[in-house]
């Protein structure tokens, strides 16, 4: 935008003038005004306005209404444009936010793990395009309305909402009703801090979302993650296609980091056909890593495993990590299917491919072992729960009641890691180059059993051509005596 400013002169105004932050507008505003729109200026001052109003319909009772609009920045974030319409027929409101920038080259996903009273208050920036998760809560926001609000109200808004239709449900759907009565029990419970730690997931395929982070944030607390949208992806935000010949296969391309493959499979449970989905996700000052996820819509089943790729090391691997603090729970682990666990605070080994291969956080991997051993031990119908003898059935429970204690970050214990192939890894708490005084690293020498169990004895690397040649002669001169 320009304005004449003598002749043959031009003055432009930058994005900055129209989009200041909050609180430059809020010093715009006179010490005492009689309406919402700032320093009361004349009716014909349209440049005094801090917050612009347009008549606007009524959707609701298709009168005239009013729509106010303010242009602002968030700080550390970008400009966005705050909207709120108000209807003095039918008392109809409405308001949303919209980001004013453009759509980012790469999709954004936030997450934030929740542990005290004062993380409700983190500001959070919902776009219309943005999916938003309580992860612990198995709840998932669809894309929609823009919000701008902190973390408090976005979980109020969505419980209400929940709440609101419960008595009708109660009556015509009452399946509907039980299953969301314990949901939103929970989340009132989050909602008073009762149910600490839980974490919050905004994925947005635009990048136009936002949760404020804080300094004093530990490893794990907030995480930002950059990605390559698909070409489905795109198409939804009205983008062209990257690939204007379709879509990459990993037949066609090599694999993309952070890209998501699908291929069909058959489901070990039902023997259906069903999809398989893989992504390779490259762990910082690790390795490259490859998830994989099965799920079948006929039975139910899923599957996840984690494949680690490279040569064989000549060494295997320990990793001991001390767990201390919360923030020690959040790191992120890989433990391989090859890898063996051991903690011996809280009497748990975990042999080899028990759990298959996991890529998650300390927190996260002693939840699975303990709801796994949970579900084997208790809840195994005839077989288990109230079979068990007094004694054996008491010390179970003090087993898992260590876990709980471990798990909620409140006794300390250590972690061992022993991988034969050395494809486990723990998550640093200080630089890649520095030592991490809770944890170490060793290599040590595989014994004759872990060579046997891997297949290391019988595999030959080097001269393996020169015997299959000798075989081959030997069975062809055999063959010959036998013709003959």
């Amino acid at each position: 935008m320009s304005a004449p400013d003598g002749p043959g002169v031009t003055t432009t105004a930058s994005s900055t003038e129209f989009f200041e932050s909050i609180g430059t507008k809020a010093g715009q505003l006179a010490p005492s005004t009689n309406g919402a729109n700032g320093a009361a200026p004349s009716a014909d001052d349209d440049d005094g306005r801090v917050v612009e109003q347009i008549e606007s319909l009524c959707m609701n009772c298709h009168e005239n209404g009013m729509t106010r609009m303010l242009l602002t920045s968030i700080p550390y974030f970008r400009e966005v444009i705050l909207m709120s319409f108000h209807c003095d027929e039918c008392n109809f409101t409405n308001s949303e936010i919209q980001s004013a920038g453009e759509i980012q080259p790469k999709g954004a996903s936030y997450l934030l793990r929740l542990t005290e009273m004062v993380d409700f208050e983190r500001t959070v920036v919902k776009s219309d395009t943005a999916v938003v998760k309580f992860i612990e809560l198995d709840l998932e926001v669809p894309a929609g309305r823009g919000q701008l609000t902190n973390v408090e109200g976005l979980l109020s808004t969505v419980l209400d909402d929940l709440d609101l239709g419960q008595e009708a449900r109660k009556i015509q759907t009452p399946e509907v009703y039980e299953k969301l009565t314990p949901i939103i029990a929970r989340g009132r419970a989050m909602l008073a801090g009762e149910a600490f730690p839980f974490r919050l997931s905004v994925d947005d395929t635009a990048g136009n979302s936002w949760i404020s982070p804080n300094m004093r944030d530990g490893i794990g607390k907030w995480e930002k993650r950059e990605y390559i949208r698909t070409p489905e992806q795109n198409e939804a935000l009205g983008l062209a296609a990257t690939d204007p010949n379709g879509a990459v296969t990993v037949a066609d391309e090599d694999i993309i980091p952070d890209q998501v493959y699908e291929f069909p499979a058959t489901c070990p449970g039902c023997m259906h056909a069903c999809t398989t989905r893989m992504t390779m996700v490259d762990i910082p000052h690790f390795k490259a890593v490859v998830l994989m996820s099965t799920a079948c819509s006929d039975c139910g089943y899923k599957s996840n495993d984690v494949k680690t790729g490279g040569e064989i090391p000549e060494l295997g691997q320990r990793i001991t990590l001390k767990v201390e603090s919360a923030e020690d729970l959040a790191r992120d682990i890989l433990k391989s299917e090859t890898c063996a666990l051991e903690c011996p605070e809280l009497d748990l080994q975990v042999n080899p491919g028990t759990l298959g291969g996991r890529f998650t956080t300390v927190e996260g991997l002693l939840t699975q072992i303990r709801d796994d051993l949970r579900s084997q031990i208790f809840e195994t119908g005839s077989g288990g729960g109230d079979s068990l003898a007094t004694g054996e059935r008491d010390t179970w429970t003090r087993f898992f009641d260590g876990l709980d204690v471990a798990i909620k970050g409140e006794k300390p214990f250590t972690i061992i890691l022993a991988d034969p192939l050395a494809s486990s890894y723990v998550q640093k708490a200080v630089d890649p180059d520095q030592v991490d005084p809770q944890m170490t690293v060793e290599d040590y020498t595989r014994t004759d059993e872990e060579e046997e169990e891997l297949g290391l004895k019988d595999m030959k690397t080097e001269g393996y051509e020169e015997e299959h040649a000798k075989q081959m002669a030997e069975a062809a001169a055999k063959s010959k005596q036998e013709e003959a």
